[in-house]
């Protein structure tokens, strides 16, 4: 590596391109879903749909809730049943809440609502009026109550008739679009209206059904990596659905189906798998109604007629060629309950470029113990990098091959990391290109070193040092930098210029890769570079950043030295100068005794007497004022005090000057 040292300089920056980040990892429900959840419905909720899918999304995780919201939600779940004015989609709501906590709600309140759900969907043609009134007459007959739909047959095809020939629905017979949403909410009534019926819907309109669903999966959406969801054809500021809210009716509508009629759907297993892994693929939902679609849809999921998904996920999709780490993989089901009986092989492995590096079969131990399968990567061969695993999962029992789905090759992408050999570094100053180098010194790149160089700007800086893998290949690293820093502080490892400064530069070396274990920071030592005289027009560096914490670090020390104090008299010169100041305050009290002061004239009477009592108190607060006055308070704080106390004693001694001045004019007159 060289550099040239011109007034134009620029430093080493070596950065390798970036391989293509890994895949966002899919892991089954975990504890951090439940965290989240009880997060996300922390508040006690107001409304009944919010109130429904909290209880209900707590149930599927068994999350326990406070008794006191339980007792807040079947008093709300209450009031709405017995009130005459709740509408359809309120009554389906509250019998919902009531259903998954267990109100206790009397029989006659439940025929009533039984009623009233009856006589909205003989008057209706409104698809959601059919879901909410079939779904809450399903949830009364799932909580015991007796429920019947006698006129089944004529529900079923008032729904299907809002059916379009793409597989997808419309909310009234007025609605001018289809909705993929609107499929999911009319598959979840038609088996409610199954479920409800007295007698065996018509088989041929099951199997119509059971067509519209093949041609709605057909307009299913996908990513490359198997991941499958569901969207809105028309998008609509109003009726617009996202992804998540979408794939979620969808899933409720056709595992509802399912589940209530004979035969199975004819859905492909990597559809449904795709579906899982969608809402897998979501993590931690940041809404409440997010985590809400996530956790029912993969709760319907996990035990469902169609095919019951199987995850393959990595515990660590980071290896260590050092610690020798094993290729751990875990197949559960989307709650992370055991998979039946299976194998797991790897079948290939692909580098960073796609590139083929191994195609030999190998199938994976099993630790039945922790439930997990694990290879020891050693014999691969495979050096440090990123790669793609390919996983093929087959079941040992062919009769679950029906039940479950596993979507035959998985593809998980992985880093292996190792320490990196650090070996033949130089560094020196040369006077051209193809010059050898006036003064080289070799480096230990292990620990930091402190060369010291000088160079003009007609020389060139060489540095160089070979990086091998553990498998003894040339290694690549992902950023490999060379900064300088001048002895003034400027930074001037990014900019194209050393704007002409002459000096002292300490030399800095990283070399870093996310697969290298191994990873360094190293001082180098220092470079002398002399460069001729800046331009006239020649730009100045830049303003050195101002570090705001820096008033707050320890400051240099202030010496000083204080004057000598003067020489104070002695103890008892002092002592007896203090006497003489109070020789006043004695002769003022010498003086009132020989003027025979006396208290003859103090009022008797309760109204002056309190007056005149205070005014003597004034006095002597304004005694104690000066007294305070000369040990501690200053010139202002004295004259505000003093100035409430003055107004006192004006009116407290006028009162009583006009008391003693009434009396000695009554005496008179006597």
């Amino acid at each position: 590596m060289a550099w040239r040292l011109p007034p134009l300089a620029v430093l080493l920056l070596l950065v390798a391109a970036a391989v293509a980040p890994l895949s966002s990892a899919v892991r089954p429900v975990s504890d951090a879903h439940r965290s989240v959840a009880a997060e996300l419905f922390a508040a006690s909720p107001d409304d009944l749909e919010t109130t429904y899918e909290a209880v209900r999304t707590f149930k599927m995780l068994g999350v326990q809730r406070d008794k006191g919201l339980d007792g807040k939600a079947c008093k709300l779940a209450a009031h709405t049943l017995s009130s005459s004015s709740s509408p359809a989609k309120d009554l389906f709501q509250a019998v919902q809440i009531a259903g998954v906590l267990g109100c206790s709600v009397d029989a006659g309140v439940y025929d009533d609502v039984a009623s009233r759900l009856k006589a909205v969907i003989k008057d209706t043609d409104s698809l959601l009026e059919f879901y909410y009134s079939v779904g809450g007459l399903l949830s009364l007959k799932e909580q015991g109550h007796s429920v019947v739909l006698s006129d089944a047959d004529s529900t079923f095809h008032a729904i299907k008739a809002l059916s379009q020939s793409d597989g997808r629905w419309r909310y009234d017979t007025n609605s001018a679009e289809s909705s993929t949403f609107a499929a999911g909410i009319a598959l979840e009534a038609l088996a409610g209206v199954v479920s409800l019926s007295d007698a065996e819907v018509d088989p041929s309109m099951i199997g119509v059904v059971k067509n519209d669903i093949v041609k709605l999966f057909g307009t299913i959406k996908s990513y490359d990596d198997g991941t499958f969801y569901f969207d809105e054809k028309y998008v609509d500021g109003s009726e617009y659905k996202g992804p998540i809210t979408t794939s979620a009716s969808v899933v409720r509508g056709v595992t509802s189906f399912a589940n209530v009629v004979s035969g199975k759907l004819n859905i492909p297993g990597e559809k449904i798998l795709g579906l899982a892994k969608f809402f897998l693929g979501i993590g931690l939902p940041g809404s409440a109604k997010d985590c809400f679609n996530q956790i029912e849809s993969l709760s319907l999921l996990e035990n469902n007629r169609i095919f019951v998904p199987l995850i393959l996920s990595l515990p660590s999709k980071v290896l260590s060629l050092t610690s020798k780490d094993q290729l751990k993989v875990e197949v559960t089901t989307v709650f992370g309950s055991a998979a039946p009986p299976l194998r797991v092989n790897l079948v290939q492995v692909l580098g960073s470029d796609s590139k083929i590096i191994t195609t030999d079969s190998k199938e994976l131990q099993f630790d039945l113990d922790n439930n997990v399968h694990y290879l020891d990567i050693t014999p691969l061969k495979i050096d440090v990098g990123k790669y793609s695993l390919v996983f093929e999962i087959t079941l040992q029992d062919s009769e679950h091959e029906t039940v479950y789905t596993t979507g035959g090759r998985n593809t998980e992408s992985v880093v292996v990391t190792g320490l990196i050999k650090v070996d033949k570094a130089e560094i020196g100053i040369s006077e051209n290109d193809a010059g050898s180098a006036e003064s080289v010194e070799k480096l230990d790149l292990l620990k930091d070193t402190k060369v010291s160089l000088s160079a003009n700007h007609l020389q060139k800086l060489r540095l160089s040092f070979q990086l091998s893998t553990p498998l003894g290949r040339t290694f690549k690293p992902h950023q490999v930098f060379l900064k300088l820093k001048h002895e003034s502080k400027d930074f001037l490892g990014l900019v194209e210029k050393f704007y002409y400064l002459s000096g002292t530069y300490d030399l800095e070396l990283s070399v870093g890769d996310a697969s290298m274990e191994n990873s360094f920071l190293r001082a180098l030592g220092q470079l002398e570079l002399d460069l001729p005289e800046a331009p006239e027009k020649a730009p100045r560096p830049p303003a050195q950043a101002v570090d705001p914490l820096a008033k707050f670090r320890p400051q240099k020390e202030i010496e000083h030295i204080f004057r000598v104090p003067e020489k104070r008299p002695l103890q008892e010169v002092s002592l007896a100068f203090t006497g003489l100041t109070l020789l006043p305050f004695i002769g003022f009290l010498i003086g009132l005794m020989r003027l025979g002061v006396n208290l003859k004239n103090f009022p008797s009477l309760p109204g002056p007497a309190a007056f005149a009592s205070l005014f003597h108190a004034g006095i002597a607060a304004v005694l104690l004022l000066y007294v305070l006055f000369w040990v501690k308070l200053d010139l202002f704080t004295t004259l505000k005090y003093l100035s409430f106390l003055g107004v006192f004693l004006v009116f407290v001694g006028h009162r009583t000057l006009s008391h003693l001045s009434n009396t000695t004019a009554k005496q008179k007159t006597a």
